[in-house]
């Protein structure tokens, strides 16, 4: 069976492949629908199940698989936010990932539309964090990387996926 992962971002494309490994797995580059950097939990989510629709359509599979990462500001709190969606026939399954606090002082610049990930490379004096270890890497002192995060939401996707089909939800 062919997935299509909404995203040609390494830590995306590894996670999904280490997860579903009895699975063809390619990413394609698609769009979110949503900002270059979501703001809310909604938005993180709804980039999340646009990639998914969008990969599976311009993929031509069985299963789309989205990933999003993005911020939420609360009570003056900035943390960031993960979220998946798989699709498949005419079904949504949706695992959202743990969330960190970030520094304050980055919200400032993200209501100004910098994203996360340039605020990032200018903080850690990196370039392409988004594609290493993210920014829940750098602030969790790489306890926790991004491909992980994207594995336990991928892993989350899948379980809920297998259940669905052991339940008659779908067709084998």
């Amino acid at each position: 069976m062919k997935i299509t992962i909404g995203s040609l971002n390494p830590t995306k494309v590894e996670a999904v492949k280490s997860v579903f490994r009895h699975f063809e797995v390619i990413g394609k580059n698609v769009p979110s629908n949503v900002s270059n950097q979501p703001m809310t939990d909604h938005e993180t989510m709804e980039g999340a199940i646009n990639r998914a629709n969008n990969a599976k359509r311009e993929g031509n599979s069985e299963i789309g698989i989205g990933l999003e990462g993005g911020v939420i500001i609360e009570n003056d709190r900035l943390f960031l936010c993960n979220w998946g969606a798989l699709v498949y026939e005419n079904e949504t399954i949706l695992a959202s990932g743990a969330k960190i606090l970030l520094p304050r002082e980055f919200i400032k610049e993200l209501q100004n539309g910098i994203e996360l990930s340039e605020i990032m490379e200018t903080y850690t004096n990196e370039k392409d964090i988004r594609s290493k270890e993210g920014a829940v890497g750098i602030f969790t002192n790489g306890q926790i990387t991004r491909t992980q995060i994207f594995e336990h939401i991928s892993k989350l996707l899948l379980g809920q996926y297998e259940f669905q089909i052991g339940h008659g939800k779908t067709k084998k």
